[in-house]
C-alpha cells in the first residue's frame, strides 16, 4: 500500500517514544568502538515540515514534541532527543520541522558507521534520496523493506540496529512483520531489532507480539506508552517498541523516559510499560 504518508503523524507521541529510544540504542551501541550498520525497513521522507498540510491537518505533533519543546526539566534521554530536533530546526526557537528516523541517525553517526534505508513510496523515496545524495555511507533503496531486510542482514560489520516501522495499513502487515523479523534474526542473531507497533486493536497487536514471544528468540523487551485506555473506537490509544537484543541498560533509560512521558503526554487513563517479555 502506498497511500500512507508519515507527514500526517510526524512528531506525535509515538514518534517521541520511538526516536528517544532509537537515540538511546545508538548511544549505548557506540560505547563499543566498532563500526555498525543501521537498517531501516520503512524510512519515510527523512524529514517533515510541521507547517505543511499533512501536519496541520491532524495537529498530532501538538500532543507530542510540542509539549516537550520548551521544557528544561527532562531526563537525559529526552534532553538529547529535543536537542536533535532543535538542531534539525537549525537552532531556531520556533518548532517548524521534525526529523525522521534516518535524520536522527544521521545526526549521531560516526564516520565508521553506515545506513541502509528502504522506502517504497515514490515521493518519499525521492525526498529521502535527495537528502542523502552523494553520501557514500548511506544506501537508499526503492524497495519493499521487509524483503530488502533479508538481503541487508547480516551486515558486513556484524553489528547493527534494524528499525522496522511499517504503516500497518492492512491486517496482513501484522503477520508479515513478525515472520520477517523471525527470518532475519536467524541470519543475524546478534543484531538489535526495534519493532515499532501501534495499538488500535489490542488483540491484533498482541497476536503479532505473541508470535515473536513464541519464536524461541531470547531477550525481548517491551517499551510501551498508552495515552488513554484501550478502546474499540477508531484511533491509536497506545504505541510501543518491541526490542530484540537491546543493548545493556536500555531498560533503565526506557523506564525513566516513559515515566516522564506519562506525566507530560497522558490524555487520561493511560499507562506505561517497560517489561522483559522474554529474558535470557
Amino acid at each position: 500500500m502506498l497511500s500512507y504518508r508519515h507527514g500526517y503523524h510526524a512528531g506525535n507521541y509515538a514518534d517521541v517514544l520511538k526516536h528517544t529510544m532509537l537515540l538511546q540504542v545508538l548511544k549505548l551501541m557506540h560505547k563499543k568502538d566498532k563500526p555498525m550498520a543501521y537498517i531501516d525497513t520503512h524510512a519515510g521522507a527523512g524529514g517533515y515540515a510541521l507547517t505543511d498540510e499533512f501536519a496541520q491537518k491532524t495537529g498530532e505533533y501538538l500532543d507530542g514534541i510540542a509539549k516537550l519543546w520548551q521544557q528544561d526539566d527532562l531526563p537525559e534521554a529526552l534532553v538529547n532527543y529535543v536537542a536533535d530536533v532543535r538542531h534539525f530546526n537549525q537552532g531556531k526557537e520556533e518548532l517548524s520541522f521534525y526529523p525522521g528516523s534516518p535524520a536522527f541517525v544521521d545526526m549521531n553517526m560516526r564516520q565508521k558507521d553506515r545506513m541502509v534505508l528502504h522506502e517504497l513510496h515514490p515521493r518519499d523515496f525521492d525526498l529521502l534520496n535527495e537528502q542523502f545524495q552523494g553520501d557514500r555511507s548511506v544506501k537508499v533503496l526503492k524497495t519493499d523493506g521487509l524483503k530488502g531486510l533479508m538481503a541487508a542482514v547480516p551486515p558486513i560489520e556484524r553489528r547493527g540496529v534494524v528499525l522496522i516501522d511499517p504503516s500497518y495499513e492492512i491486517k496482513t502487515d501484522y503477520v508479515e512483520v513478525a515472520n520477517a523479523i523471525i527470518k532475519a534474526h536467524k541470519k543475524f542473531a546478534t543484531g538489535t531489532f526495534m519493532l515499532w507497533y501501534p495499538v488500535v486493536d489490542r488483540a491484533q497487536t498482541e497476536s503479532m507480539l505473541n508470535r515473536l514471544k513464541q519464536s524461541g528468540i531470547r531477550r525481548q523487551l517491551r517499551i510501551e506508552q498508552s495515552v488513554k485506555p484501550d478502546s474499540h473506537a477508531f484511533g491509536m490509544t497506545a504505541a510501543g517498541l518491541w526490542v530484540i537484543n537491546p543493548p545493556w541498560q536500555l531498560d533503565e533509560a526506557a523506564k525513566e523516559t516513559v515515566d516522564c512521558l506519562h506525566k507530560r503526554l497522558n490524555e487520561g487513563g493511560g499507562c506505561v510499560t517497560v517489561q522483559w517479555e522474554v529474558e535470557e
